[in-house]
C-alpha cells in the first residue's frame, strides 16, 4: 500500500472482478436456462473445457506479449480489446439476451418495477401473453419483468423509426398490420406467430391494436382467436399499470415531448391465471385484463 499508485491498482482489480462477474454470471445463467434438461450437464462440462482451453491460450498470449516487450498497461489494453471482440461475437449469436439486459437496466433506472404473478408463466413451452397497450415502452418493460424471452407482435409502422427498427429486429419483434392496410404483412405476422409457438416460444400481443390515448382500455380485437385456432396454447392475460402518464405514454402530453411526472414512479405488471385455449376469446380476455387494471390501479 505504500507504493505509488497502489490504491488505483486496487480499484482497477476490484472493478475488473466486479464487471467480470457481471459479464460471466448472466452467461452461465443463460447456458443453464437455454439448455435442455437431458443435455444440460454435458453443455456445462463442454463450457468448462472451453474455459480451461482459453485459460491456457490467455497464458500463452501473456507470454507472447512479454516477448514483444509490451508494458503492463498495453497488455491489459490488449486483453480488454480481445474481450470486447468476444462480447460482440456473443451479441451476434444471442442479440435478444443483450437487449433484454439493457431493457432491464433502463427500466430499473427509470422506474420502481413490480411483477405480480410472474411465476405463473411457464418456464418452458409455448404460450400467448395478452396485455393492455399503455405506452411505447410496454414491450421493454415486459421484457425487463418476465424472465423468459418473448416474441412481441408490434404495429409495423414502428419499424419505420430508424433506431427502433434496429432494436425490434434484433429482438425478433413480429410486425403486424391491419387487414385493410397490408394483408401481406398481416398474413406473414400470423405465420411467424405460429412458427414461434410451434418452437415453444412465448408470444406477446396487444389486442387493443393501438396505444391508449385517454387511459381507458379499448376492446380487444379478434386476432388472438385466429392465433389460437392455428395453435391452441395457454393464454395469460396481463395488465400493465403506471405507464400511460409516463414519459412514453400519451397522458399529460405527447410521448417523449414532456417531462416525467416523477422520477422512479411505480410500474406494475400483473399476470393472471392461464386461460385454456378452447375458452379464450377476445371478449373474455378483455374482461379479465380490465378487471386486473381496475382492481390494482387504485393501489399505485
Amino acid at each position: 500500500l505504500v507504493q505509488p499508485g497502489s490504491y488505483r491498482l486496487m480499484l482497477d482489480f476490484f472493478l475488473m472482478s466486479a464487471f467480470g462477474g457481471v459479464f460471466v454470471l448472466p452467461l452461465y445463467t443463460l447456458i443453464q436456462d437455454r439448455s435442455h434438461v437431458e443435455s444440460r450437464s454435458r453443455v456445462i462440462a463442454g463450457n468448462n473445457i472451453f474455459n480451461a482451453l482459453f485459460m491456457v491460450i490467455s497464458s500463452l498470449s501473456i507470454i507472447l506479449f512479454h516477448a514483444i516487450h509490451l508494458s503492463y498497461p498495453q497488455i491489459f489494453l490488449a486483453l480488454g480489446i480481445l474481450n470486447f471482440l468476444v462480447a460482440l461475437y456473443i451479441y451476434s449469436i444471442v442479440p435478444e439476451f443483450t437487449l433484454r439486459f439493457l431493457s432491464w437496466v433502463m427500466a430499473r433506472a427509470l422506474y420502481r418495477l413490480e411483477c405480480i404473478g410472474e411465476e405463473k408463466i411457464p418456464k418452458t413451452g409455448a404460450a400467448v401473453l395478452v396485455c393492455n397497450h399503455a405506452s411505447f415502452a410496454d414491450w421493454l418493460i415486459i421484457s425487463a419483468l418476465v424472465r423468459r424471452p418473448i416474441r412481441f407482435v408490434m404495429y409495423y409502422k414502428f419499424f419505420n423509426i430508424p433506431i427502433l427498427n434496429y432494436l425490434m429486429r434484433q429482438a425478433k419483434v413480429i410486425p403486424i398490420a391491419g387487414l385493410k392496410e397490408d394483408p401481406k404483412i398481416l398474413g406473414e405476422a400470423f405465420d411467424s406467430i405460429s412458427s414461434e409457438l410451434k418452437n415453444g416460444e412465448l408470444v406477446c400481443i396487444f389486442p387493443e391494436g393501438k396505444i391508449t390515448r385517454d387511459g381507458e382500455m379499448a376492446e380487444f380485437r379478434g386476432g388472438v382467436e385466429k392465433i389460437l385456432g392455428r395453435d391452441p396454447v395457454p393464454v395469460f392475460p396481463m395488465a400493465l399499470l403506471g405507464l400511460w402518464d409516463s414519459l412514453f405514454g400519451f397522458g399529460g402530453g405527447k410521448p417523449l415531448r414532456k417531462m416525467p411526472r416523477r422520477w422512479m414512479s411505480r410500474i406494475q405488471l400483473i399476470v393472471s391465471d392461464s386461460v385454456r385455449p378452447e375458452m379464450a376469446n377476445a371478449q373474455l380476455l378483455s374482461t379479465i385484463v380490465k378487471d386486473l387494471v381496475g382492481s390494482e390501479a387504485k393501489k399505485l
